[in-house]
């Protein structure tokens, strides 16, 4: 063999690395190891009663964060949806208790979410506001009306609707709970839509590069405002189970939820960037953290050691994204 193809040879990324380059494959083993590590260390850990217990308790982080992952490869940022999930638990509940409709209560909370998302899409993508400062300031706005109206009191379900006690305690062949159902079938769905729709194609331009994407034809106000009613919908998904496992609108619902969210679909290979990740990713890296947290808790370890493990990891993998986009940029 000639010292030239020697050359190429060792120029040549190796296999193991090439498999590694694919973050999902990486994030896999990355589950795979905790599971290990923790079905060793915690007793009855990978017991069909824990898995489908962590599956219904990241149910919420992942059906909130598709639509996170979607705005941040949109090339936004949104963080109210934590305020968000204790919001529309009180149009919820408030008309479950008046008419005794889970219908009309959960069609008053999507249309209060699906406001928020329009508030939140027109003042980032029509207003040119940034969408750091925007959804900061409905997080507030919506967590401090949250509290002035419920004087930082439950309102309780008075309703009690076996329907909508059935998103939380329900279990489909008396296994996977419902709420983990509905998590599947959005993250389905939605990454459908990104890898195969036109829709999907747009949101990546967008976020990659958004004078190229204008330059193709792109709309790149209204994929933006889109992208901000996604996440505001799927939000309220989420706030709705959550409402459900409770039995109350409360105050405190959803606090720092929006962190935990975040934490997992950076974690998850989504760039803060823009146009880079995917929604499997995402699901993988809420998996992780939910494991993990899971894992923790059985070996006794502090609430606060579980939150510092965490911050640790976030910092982690947002050096390794951008640590891979330099790579990528050549810088």
């Amino acid at each position: 063999m000639s010292l030239a193809s020697t050359a190429s040879l060792k120029d040549q990324p190796s296999m193991l690395a090439r498999l590694f380059a694919r973050q999902e494959l990486a994030l896999l083993v990355c589950l795979i190891l905790v599971l290990a590590f923790f079905s060793v260390t915690v007793e009855n850990f990978l017991s069909v009663r824990n898995l489908t217990n962590v599956l219904g308790q990241a149910s919420l982080p992942l059906i909130a964060g598709i639509g996170c992952a979607v705005v941040f490869i949109s090339g936004e940022v949104d963080i109210s949806i934590g305020s968000l999930l204790a919001t529309i638990a009180l149009p919820l509940i408030i008309i479950m208790n008046d008419s005794n409709s889970l219908l009309l209560g959960v069609g008053g909370a999507l249309l209060f979410g699906l406001i928020i998302g329009v508030v939140n899409g027109y003042l980032t993508a029509y207003a040119g506001i940034n969408s750091l400062i925007v959804t900061l300031g409905t997080m507030f706005i919506m967590r401090g009306g949250v509290y002035l109206y419920t004087g930082q009191r439950a309102i309780p379900d008075d309703a009690s609707l076996d329907s909508f006690i059935a998103l939380s305690d329900g279990r489909l062949f008396n296994v996977i709970p419902y709420s983990a159902v509905i998590a599947i079938v959005l993250l389905a769905a939605f990454a459908y839509m990104m890898q195969h729709r036109p829709f999907g194609r747009q949101i990546y331009a967008v976020g990659g590069n958004q004078e190229v994407a204008r330059l193709a034809g792109y709309d790149v106000r209204r994929v933006k405002f889109i992208c901000f009613i996604i996440s505001a919908l799927l939000a309220t998904v989420a706030g709705i189970i959550l409402a459900a496992r409770v039995g109350s609108a409360q105050h405190t619902a959803g606090l720092n939820f929006e962190f935990q969210v975040v934490a997992a679909t950076v974690l998850g290979g989504v760039s803060l960037a823009g146009g880079i990740g995917s929604l499997s990713g995402m699901a993988l890296g809420v998996l992780i953290l939910q494991f993990l947290s899971n894992g923790l808790r059985g070996l006794g370890l502090p609430t606060e050691w579980q939150l510092v493990i965490t911050g640790m990891i976030i910092i982690a993998a947002v050096a390794f994204d951008e640590a891979k986009r330099r790579r990528a940029n050549g810088g």
